[in-house]
Formats: C-alpha cells, sequence, structure tokens
C-alpha cells in the first residue's frame, strides 16, 4: 500500500492533477490511518521528551518541531552551523518553497528566505563558497530551473537552468568544484541517461557524457579517487544491479561490478576506508520487498562483497557517517510497508550491525543531517499514521569503547644479545 501510495502522488504531482492524489488517499489510506490514529503531541522542546537510553550508548530526544510538516525535502548543513531545509512536499501534498534552519545552539527553527520556485524531489549541494545549489525536482512536472542559497543574507536567486528539466535525480560536488548532475525523470516521467556539469564560476550548464544506463538513483558517491560511483537505482523496465564511474578528467561514464542484489530506495555511505556501504533497499526481484542485505564496494578492485546484513530489513531510510567511523541508519519502512522508528549501527572495524536506540516517532522519506556538534538531526517525512510529519529529533551517538589493554605484568628485562630484534608491534 505505501509503494502505491508514494508512486501514485509523484506521477499525479508530475500531471498537475492533484485531485487523484486526494482521493487515492481518501479510498486507500484513511481507514487505515482512522483506526491506528490518535492524539499526537509534538514537543517543542529538546529536554522534554527522551527515547530510553539503549545499553550502547545510542539514544533520540526530541527538539523543535518544523513549522512546515514536509517529506521528499532537503537538508544541508551550513558552515554556520545551522541546518537549512528547502522544499518538499507538505501536509496538503502540495510542493512547498518555505525553507527553515535549525539552531543546533537553541534548538530551534526559524524561518528563511523562500524558494523562487517550489519543488520536491529535487537536490541539494553545498558549494566551496559556502552557499547551496538547488536544482531540478518536481511542482507539477520536472523543473529545469535552479537556484542559490546564501546563508549570509538568508536568500535565494535564480542562477542558470539545467539543460533538461529532470527530477529524482542524483548529484555530488567534484574535486574540482563543479557540480555533476546525473540520471532522474525528465518532463515526460521518461528515465533519463544525460548528465550535466554546474560551474559555480559562470552559474551555468553544460552537458558530460552520457550514463551507460538510465536511472533514477540518489546516491551518487564521490570517491576518494576524484571519481563518482552510481550504483543501483531504477529505470522504467524494473530495478537495477549495475554501476557505473564518472571520471571529471574525461568527463565520461564507464562500468563497473555490479551489486551481488540489485536494489533500490538504498543509501550509500562513504567509509573511511574508501569502501562505499550501500545498505537495505527494495529487492530486485518483484514485487521488491525491503531488504537487510549490504555490500561494500571496493574503488581498488571494482568489485561489491556482502557485509553483515541489518536487523531489519527497510527502504526509504537514511545512512549518516558519525565521526567514530560508524553508519547510522535511522527509520524508513519495513517490510510490511510501514514507518519504522528503529535504527542500527554499522561498524566497519567487524562488518556487522548492532541495534541502537529507537527513534522517539517512526519515519520514513525524512531527512538525517550529520551537525558540527557530532549529533544526527532527524526531521519530517511520513509518521506512523501516514501523516506529513513536522517533528524532529536529535540521535546522541555512543562514546567509543575503549581498546582493552589486557593486564599488566612485569616483563623481565632482556639479557644482552648481538642478534636480538624489536618485537613487531
Amino acid at each position: 500500500m505505501k509503494k502505491r501510495r508514494i508512486t501514485t502522488i509523484t506521477k499525479s504531482l508530475r500531471w498537475g492533477a492533484f485531485v487523484f492524489i486526494l482521493l487515492f488517499l481518501v479510498i486507500q489510506v484513511m481507514p487505515r490511518a482512522w483506526g491506528q490514529r490518535g492524539q499526537r503531541v509534538i514537543s517543542k522542546s529538546t529536554s522534554s521528551v527522551k527515547a530510553p537510553s539503549h545499553p550502547n550508548g545510542g539514544s533520540w530526544a526530541v527538539t523543535d518541531s518544523l513549522s512546515t510538516a514536509r517529506y521528499l525535502h532537503t537538508a544541508t548543513l551550513l558552515p554556520n552551523g545551522m541546518a537549512l531545509v528547502a522544499g518538499g512536499l507538505d501536509s496538503n501534498f502540495n510542493a512547498s518553497a518555505s525553507a527553515e534552519l535549525y539552531d543546533p545552539a537553541s534548538g530551534t527553527w526559524t524561518a528563511t528566505g523562500s524558494l523562487n520556485s517550489a519543488r520536491t524531489n529535487h537536490t541539494a549541494t553545498q558549494l566551496p563558497n559556502g552557499k547551496v545549489l538547488v536544482a531540478g525536482g518536481l511542482s507539477n512536472g520536472a523543473l529545469p530551473s535552479a537556484e542559490l542559497y546564501d546563508p549570509a543574507t538568508g536568500t535565494w536567486t535564480v542562477t542558470g537552468s539545467l539543460n533538461t528539466a529532470r527530477e529524482s535525480h542524483t548529484t555530488a560536488l567534484l574535486s574540482n568544484g563543479m557540480v555533476l548532475v546525473a540520471g532522474g525523470y525528465d518532463s515526460m516521467t521518461h528515465v533519463l541517461a544525460s548528465a550535466e556539469l554546474y560551474d559555480p564560476v559562470s552559474g551555468s550548464w553544460t552537458f558530460t557524457g552520457n550514463l551507460n544506463t538510465a536511472r533514477t538513483v540518489k546516491n551518487a558517491t564521490l570517491l576518494t579517487n576524484g571519481m563518482v560511483l552510481v550504483a543501483a537505482g531504477s529505470t522504467n523496465s524494473g530495478i537495477l544491479a549495475s554501476a557505473e564511474l564518472y571520471d571529471p578528467v574525461s568527463g565520461s561514464w564507464t562500468l563497473t561490478g555490479s551489486l551481488n542484489n540489485g536494489r533500490s530506495a538504498n543509501t550509500a555511505t562513504l567509509l573511511p576506508d574508501g569502501k562505499v556501504l550501500v545498505a537495505a533497499g527494495d529487492d530486485i526481484t518483484f514485487p521488491s520487498p525491503p531488504i537487510a542485505s549490504a555490500e561494500l564496494y571496493d574503488p581498488e578492485s571494482g568489485t561489491w562483497t556482502f557485509t553483515g546484513s541489518l536487523n531489519t530489513a527497510r527502504d526509504l531510510h537514511s545512512a549518516t557517517l558519525l565521526t567514530n567511523g560508524m553508519v547510522l541508519v535511522a527509520a524508513g519502512a519495513d517490510i510490511s510497508g510501514n514507518p519504522t522508528a528503529s535504527a542500527e549501527l554499522y561498524n566497519p572495524a567487524t562488518g556487522s550491525w548492532s541495534v541502537t536506540g529507537s527513534l522517539n516517532a517512526a519515519r520514513e522519506l525524512h531527512s538525517a543531517t550529520l551537525l558540527a556538534n557530532g549529533m544526527v538531526l532527524a526531521v519530517g517525512g511520513f509518521d506512523s499514521n501516514f501523516d506529513v510529519s513536522p517533528s524532529a529529533e536529535l540521535y546522541n551517538a555512543p562514546a567509543p569503547s575503549p581498546t582493552p589493554t589486557g593486564t599488566p605484568r612485569v616483563t623481565p628485562r632482556p639479557r644482552p644479545t648481538p642478534h636480538i630484534r624489536p618485537t613487531p608491534p
């Protein structure tokens, strides 16, 4: 039910037929939601509601709620330490132009300048100059427009438009300061193979090499070697297992090893060792239920290997690299299609997942942002009643476990010998 609802909402927006969304929600969702609905109280105090501490030390605490409930929005950490949330779909399933700033020091949200064009399913990329580039998206059809947010003035200005209108695409900030945008849906809902580069100096877009396989995907990853990995995703004919690498020097894409398990609605996270962790998502096998498997991409060999599976199969979740090197996967939708509050930690050293503290509110299609203080800010999404949520909460990561040192013992003084060598560390 969940996947049909989300797909229907998105397609209806593309064709501007919002009335069908409302009818669909009334017929398909409301009977179920009515039986589940209870009084909902959302706290606006970081200290009033807290999730129970988990044995590994990770816990969530409710913080101030957004002024505008939203999902399918973007969230970007600014150089000043504040988090910018922009666009998305509001509680009436209309694309929003509003934007808000979260201040970790006060734990509150304040309105900032609105986008020039309401949009959802867009991308947001922080540029080296501190500004934020929002590109494309959806509002009664795919958009070609792009805008720049200036944290110094709190305003948006229109910049050069994409050559091809697109939404549900992916983006990456390249080492040379340019922004790569690839794939997505065009204004006729065709899946795109085209890619473009944004030059912050000229404020213009130029075409670059096409993907080998047209796809809609949200997980482009800048590798330590300067190349960009795009993996899995979906096309008009189904879910993909293939992966590609973009070379900024040649401006071209080359195929790399395919995933062992094709998937979409997954996450991709660059680990400190340079490998890429792809976690969960929708299975390639019809009817594409959420899966628990995870894989690691090795840029040196160009291959994928399975790593430990999550404890809970999920899709539409978030994944955040923590300051301790672990990866936090939070919320999403479970195997039954319901929003979940569960969260897990991936340990790259052991290749395993452990359950951490659950969120105070189940959510999917939310955002998760690592703040400068090391906490993770989860915002918005669909809640357990299938309502669009304005709530936000903070994850306090567990402290790193101390390295075992063993029992101290006295080491006898070695006798002199000309051939003794130091013990390897």
